[in-house]
């Protein structure tokens, strides 16, 4: 019955153990110095070669589309009707643009 009762008390002591605190008060110096890289970074934004946005760099432009020149993604499969018949117009005028400057650059 004694060694029941020690062992009791033993996981009683080790139960209600609080959380280890510590044993110096942290200076705002320390402090501040632990956060020093937490800051915002400023974000590196670069011109679309084809339709003149600012985009980030390596990553295919959310307005037109392409990406080093060459189209990534399909944007006229997310608008509507009205809105794909006006990009495809637009889309074509531009292409007419690009052949006349290659005749005239012949």
């Amino acid at each position: 019955m004694i060694t029941l009762r020690l062992l009791t008390l033993r996981t009683f002591n080790f139960i209600t153990k609080t959380m280890p605190h510590p044993k110096k008060r942290k200076t705002k110096s320390g402090k501040n110095q632990r956060r020093s890289h937490h800051s915002l970074k400023k974000i590196d934004l670069i011109n679309c070669k084809k339709c003149n946005q600012p985009i980030k760099p390596h990553v295919a432009c959310s307005n037109c589309g392409y990406y080093n020149g060459k189209e990534a993604i399909d944007i006229l499969k997310k608008l509507s009707k009205k809105e794909r018949g006006k990009a495809e117009k637009a889309k074509m005028k531009e292409e007419k643009k690009e052949k006349k400057k290659t005749v005239e650059k012949k």
